[in-house]
């Protein structure tokens, strides 16, 4: 791999900012699609992984396999299910984000795992791992940020943008820290809950949580957080343009996306076909 391929930046988080100043002066925001690295399997993985980029995502969220995933619904968690039964581990992860960093030199990619995952390579292995393997952003679904110092310290060293999560029941205090501890970008949640799309909301429900969001943002703004992209139940395009409408800088799906991976697992290229069309739908919606 060649120099150029593993660090183009100067700080961490720099490819989000580049990415969304470049995407601003387009009108457009961000869409970014979560997988589970290894589903199906990691000959596939990376194909797909391949098509979501090349469908026009402006930036990639994906995640390393676990046993025991908390913050992730049923879709997610098979997905794990069937990456782990295939093999993958952190060292198949690290060889396929290599190569994606190779096929993509100047995309952000961003992981989101679990705190184990880290405690078991060692922190400030995993992080240097990550940052060698062409990795922007780290963001561990189960650390509270009350105990993220030596994480967060492990991340900076080698160049690796820790992410924190907003939650929408977030106190001030809690909001300030998010706001200072994230590099990059700033996870803001839709809604709270676990992963999933198949919530089943209310048009008052859903009003309350886009007028949420906007206070969320506002107030994030107000500490000088990174761009906030917004997260948990992307699925459709117009929710990608009330993420944006909402002060939001891009949006993530991810269950939406792992499955269409669990419904075509009888046929490779029918996946990647219906991939590239829902990447290229929900990349469309972020044109302003």
């Amino acid at each position: 791999m060649t120099q150029s391929t593993v660090d183009i930046t100067n700080k961490p988080g720099q490819r989000y900012l580049d990415c969304f100043a470049t995407l601003a002066e387009k009108n457009e925001g961000a869409f970014i699609p979560f997988v589970a690295i290894g589903d199906p399997n990691p000959e596939q993985s990376l194909a797909i992984i391949k098509t979501l980029i090349d469908a026009g995502a402006d930036a990639l969220e994906l995640g390393i396999p676990f046993s025991d995933p908390s913050a992730d619904g049923i879709t997610i968690q098979e997905a794990g299910k069937r990456a782990l039964a295939t093999g993958t581990n952190t060292d198949v992860c690290i060889d396929i984000l290599k190569q994606v960093r190779e096929y993509a030199p100047h995309i952000p990619i961003g992981l989101l795992l679990y705190g184990n995952l880290v405690f078991a390579r060692g922190i400030d292995k995993f992080y240097q791992d990550m940052a060698d393997a062409g990795v922007d952003s780290v963001l561990i679904a189960d650390l509270p940020i009350r105990e993220s110092e030596k994480f967060r310290q492990a991340a900076l060293a080698a160049n690796v943008a820790p992410i924190f999560i907003a939650p929408p029941n977030a106190s001030d205090e809690t909001l300030k820290k998010v706001s200072s501890f994230s590099h990059g970008y700033t996870y803001v949640l839709s809604r709270a809950g676990v992963t999933g799309v198949d919530v089943v909301e209310s048009k008052q429900s859903k009003k309350s949580t886009s007028t949420l969001a906007n206070e969320l943002i506002a107030t994030l703004k107000s500490y000088q957080a990174a761009p906030a992209v917004i997260g948990f139940g992307i699925s459709q395009p117009q929710q990608v343009k009330d993420a944006l409408n909402a002060g939001a800088s891009g949006a993530i799906s991810g269950s939406a996306v792992v499955k269409i991976i669990e419904n075509n697992l009888a046929d490779h290229d029918a996946m990647l076909t219906a991939l590239n069309q829902f990447v290229s739908q929900m990349k469309a919606a972020t044109l302003r």
